[in-house]
């Protein structure tokens, strides 16, 4: 079998017995902190190249937790790819350490975007955004304020467990690109929830952040591999803004095109498919729905013919709107 180069964390490359594709670490700041992740670029191709920014959902991490996965499919594909772990988490610097905030991630996007678009290599005008769960929802909000975002890929995203409500006058969208853009969105001792295990074996008596038996299984089989820095524990923050987060808020507002996978029935709360299906329905751009078995996790182990099914579908996306 051919081998392929690797990149190590210092940068260098190395070979690799199972053809995995080739990336470099690298770093950008934000939020007071140093993110890092892996830049795969399409060497054979010329450039300036179409690329996905890409991170992990809740609490997960980059290395063999299956982002890394689709991140490959998609550089098969002729992409550029900027796969990062969020602040607080695997590679990524910032303190505390498993700290969630979903304006701080969402955040991380934008300066994914700074950093990328400082790339001779890359072309500004095809940017696209992927996220996985919490941060499927996060690229949606970020996406209808930053219109940079050329493309969305939310994948089995996290919209909630309420349908959107209505915004006539943009107000309540008004004041989530407000605290997007200038807003006080640290922790306090109020509104930290945990630390608490991310899953447990057995919920009812040992809680957890995460209920259902699937993201127990799918946690402690991917997170709990060599080398990919996951944590079982996290602390939760959610700052006390005037309105709360809402990818159903924002979709409105989104001008790029976007693809959403939605699990026919997805068992996570605040994933609800059905709210899921709603936001879609409210996107006023260019939109492809793809509707998928497994639940949740599905589409998140890999091999498997679910994966196979929701990573060509992105690839075909993608090959549609930016090459």
């Amino acid at each position: 079998m051919p081998t392929c180069l690797v990149s190590l964390a210092d940068g260098r490359v190395a070979d690799s017995p199972d053809n995995r594709a080739s990336f470099h670490v690298v770093e950008f700041p934000s939020e007071n902190a140093t993110l890092r992740g892996r830049f795969y670029t399409p060497d054979d191709r010329p450039g300036p190249w179409p690329i996905v920014v890409m991170a992990h959902g809740y609490s997960a991490t980059i290395n063999g937790m299956v982002a890394d996965r689709y991140a490959e499919q998609i550089h098969r594909a002729g992409f550029a790819v900027l796969l990062y772990d969020h602040r607080n988490f695997g590679i990524s610097g910032g303190e505390p350490r498993q700290q969630i905030n979903v304006w701080t991630q969402a955040r991380g996007y934008r300066d994914a975007i700074d950093f990328i678009r400082t790339r001779p290599e890359i072309d500004p005008d095809r940017i696209v955004i992927w996220g996985d769960s919490m941060s499927g929802a996060e690229v949606i909000v970020v996406a209808a304020i930053d219109h940079r975002v050329a493309g969305i890929i939310a994948q089995i995203p996290g919209c909630g467990d309420e349908m959107p409500r209505a915004d006539p006058t943009g107000e309540e969208f008004a004041s989530i690109r407000e605290t997007f853009l200038h807003g006080n969105i640290e922790a306090t001792p109020e509104n930290t929830r945990g630390p608490l295990p991310v899953v447990s074996f057995a919920p009812a008596i040992h809680p957890a952040i995460m209920q259902p038996d699937t993201a127990f299984r799918w946690f402690i089989e991917y997170g709990g591999r060599f080398d990919t820095g996951w944590e079982n524990w996290v602390t939760h923050v959610t700052p006390q803004v005037p309105v709360a987060f809402d990818p159903g808020l924002c979709v409105r507002h989104i001008r790029a095109p976007l693809l959403m996978i939605v699990a026919y029935e997805d068992e996570m709360p605040y994933v609800r498919s059905d709210v899921a299906r709603r936001v879609y329905e409210l996107a006023p751009s260019t939109k492809q729905l793809l509707q998928i078995d497994g639940g949740h996790f599905g589409l998140l182990h890999y091999p498997s013919a679910l994966f196979d099914e929701a990573s060509q579908a992105q690839v075909d996306f993608l090959q549609a709107h930016f090459r």
